[in-house]
């Protein structure tokens, strides 16, 4: 149990004192007038929030003023706590005040007079750090342990590790508090003020930059200052936390820019870091699969690098062309230095350079480096080299989230693409295939490109032969929602001849999350007429009203494109029967005892009974995993026995799912 949890269920000032000295892992301890007393730090608690930090301390002080006038020796370090907030700050700070001895001070400890108050609240207030426990607890811990271990008060370093955490935390203490910029400019900010020694930046041209105007802070970003309306909460929140970032986490730091962005934008622009470990595993396969010398013998364009972390490993810059959406990666990457030979520009690729009728004119914009838009011409050996965004504008639960997200030029001109249009990936695909119809394509990517029902259209234009590959758990790259295989495969592309290259099956080495190989996979391209989502007609509706129900006993609320509001001839009921994966498998099979209100039911009769007790056994009694998550249930092969048929019925009638 956290320490905030405990103190949340406090009921006494004893209660308080006790979660701490837990917390804090206090052995030699003594209760009393001093309510925890070390040999190293001295404790005043509170079993309500409603003292400030100042009343706290001034209460403390005044035990403290009582030893200084005894003789009595003072510890190092005094702190203040209570069920909300703690804040701890050295004794040597704070004894050249009191050996002036103006306080005046009240009868006692708990009775000190206003004045006593005022006048050591101007004093401290630069000496303690504050912590809110809710949100700094192990912040909190971590200082007091070691500062009973130093003999000093400790920051907290900023790391890869609490990266994400530190700059939440930024966002509530300083983030909200800049005036007038946008929730998206957050991340540059905070790289410009963790950055700074408050002196000088320890990176040139950031995007962002930080600037000081009479001793206040002020940011300074795209020709705009930006200054803070209330400066207290940056001051705390400096005195918690180390500045800048040791010298060999800083460039890292810097390229995690992506873990950040907000998740629905990160989805759109493609913004997921790429492990440097991943990133080994695709080097290694693409010398596997193009051989030793690739990296001299291809020109690569990555057109969504993001910061680079694709092209770091590559030993021949001058061969590397990388665009991405954003100005600030590129910023990014010049101030890091990140492949400083390669050509690096700002680039949409799915809306710059691209005519009303859907062709590539590079005039349009004048982005496109000269050497790179020659390669192209000439039709050089060029790889392309992506790991571009995931977003779909799909329906369902997220759709509110992605609506118009693949609303771009390119999408609006690939209409022979069906479902596949949607998707921000394939409409990379798709402009691949017009400007460079001959490329090397090797991409991180889902897999629903090879296998999805959805992108059968997909397939039968987009012409491709399968080199080689591997998949890797969607756990190695931070950020990503899910449990799902990320695939790295590498394609030859050819648009410009009428012979077709079949995909029905491709074979993909499997790697875990710590990318090591753990086996091998294949994947198949099956025709939609054997799924097994087409394995029997579903019946014809009738006129009589039936009850759309969307789940097992709520009736829909919903009026648009209703469905299962009409019964069929000799029904007993409904089956939901979704998505043909194993995905969609387990939060999409359920037999109702009406309609189902969406896509993706049909009616249960007597003669059908059967087949959906087979369907319904086999979609919930196969277990999905990460790997499976997108593999398609078949047809049987071969006639099924009653003895099968019957125990998938006994199954289906006894499962929670009816």
């Amino acid at each position: 149990m956290s320490l905030y949890t405990q103190l949340q269920t406090a009921k006494s000032e004893e209660d308080v004192k006790d979660a701490y000295i837990k917390a804090l892992g206090l052995k030699q301890y003594t209760k009393g007038l001093i309510d925890i007393q070390t040999r190293e730090i001295w404790f005043e608690a509170k079993d309500t929030d409603r003292n400030s930090s100042y009343a706290m301390f001034t209460q403390l002080l005044h035990y403290v003023q009582v030893a200084l006038n005894k003789g009595e020796p003072v510890p190092p370090f005094l702190a203040v706590i209570d069920t909300e907030k703690a804040a701890i700050m050295k004794s040597a700070d704070v004894l050249p005040f009191l050996d002036k001895k103006t306080i005046t001070w009240g009868k006692s400890a708990s009775q000190f007079t206003q004045e006593a108050l005022d006048e050591i609240s101007a004093y401290i207030g630069t000496y303690f750090v504050s912590f809110r426990i809710k949100t700094h607890e192990d912040e909190f811990i971590s200082t007091v342990k070691a500062a009973i271990k130093s003999g000093d008060i400790i920051r907290t370093q900023i790391t890869p590790d609490n990266l994400k955490q530190v700059f939440d935390k930024w966002v509530a203490m300083v983030g909200r508090e800049i005036v007038g910029v946008s929730e998206e400019d957050y991340a540059l900010l905070f790289f410009a003020d963790i950055m700074h020694d408050g002196t000088v930046s320890t990176h040139a041209n950031l995007p962002a930059e930080l600037m000081h105007k009479n001793g206040a802070p002020v940011f300074s970003l795209g020709g705009k200052n930006f200054d803070l309306g209330n400066k207290e909460g940056y001051r705390q929140f400096w005195a918690i936390y180390h500045r800048p970032p040791k010298s060999e986490y800083r460039d890292y730091l810097l390229e995690r820019r992506d873990s950040l962005i907000p998740y629905d934008e990160r989805s759109f622009k493609g913004a997921y870091y790429t492990p440097l470990h991943v990133v080994d595993k695709a080097y290694d396969k693409l010398t596997e699969t193009l051989g030793a010398n690739w990296q001299k013998d291809y020109i690569v364009w990555d057109m969504c690098c993001g910061v680079g972390n694709l092209e770091v490993k590559h030993s021949n810059p001058r061969n590397l062309y990388m665009s991405t959406l954003d100005q600030a990666d590129i910023d990014v990457m010049k101030a890091t230095k990140t492949c400083v030979s390669a050509q690096r520009f700002q680039y949409d690729y799915l809306n710059d350079d691209i005519t009303e009728d859907g062709k590539i004119d590079y005039s349009l914009s004048n982005k496109v480096p000269k050497g790179l838009r020659d390669a192209v011409a000439a039709g050089k050996k060029i790889l392309v080299l992506i790991n571009p965004p995931y977003a779909e504008a799909g329906t369902g639960l997220d759709s509110g989230n992605k609506e118009g997200v693949a609303s771009t030029k390119m999408g609006g001109h690939m209409p022979d693409y069906g479902y596949a249009t949607r998707e921000l990936f394939t409409q990379f695909v798709a402009r691949i295939s017009i400007e460079m119809p001959t490329a090397t394509l090797a991409m991180f990517s889902k897999l629903k490109y090879v296998n999805s029902p959805n992108f059968e259209q997909f397939r039968e234009i987009w012409n491709a032969q399968y080199l080689g590959g591997f998949v890797v758990h969607s756990k190695a790259f931070e950020g990503l929602k899910g449990d799902f295989p990320i695939g790295f495969l590498i394609w030859k592309t050819d648009q410009k001849t009428a012979i077709k290259t079949p995909l029905l099956e491709l074979s993909a080495d499997v790697l875990n999350k710590h990318a090591q190989n753990i086996g091998a996979k294949s994947f198949y391209n099956v025709p939609k007429s054997l799924l097994l989502s087409a394995w029997f007609k579903r019946p014809r509706s009738n006129k009589i009203d039936a009850l759309p129900l969307k789940n097992a006993i709520s009736p829909t609320t919903s009026t648009k494109d209703v469905r299962g509001d009409k019964w069929a001839d000799g029904a007993i009921g409904g089956m939901i029967c979704g998505k043909n994966d194993l995905q969609h498998a387990s939060q999409q099979t359920a037999l109702l005892s009406s309609g189902y209100c969406s896509a993706g039911g049909y009616f249960v009769t007597a003669d059908n009974l059967g087949k959906t007790a087979v369907l319904f056994t086999v979609r919930k009694i196969v277990k999905q995993t990460w790997l499976n998550d997108r593999d398609q249930f078949l047809q049987p092969t071969e006639p099924l026995t009653d003895e099968f048929k019957t125990d998938c019925l006994l199954w289906m009638l006894f499962n929670g799912s009816n």
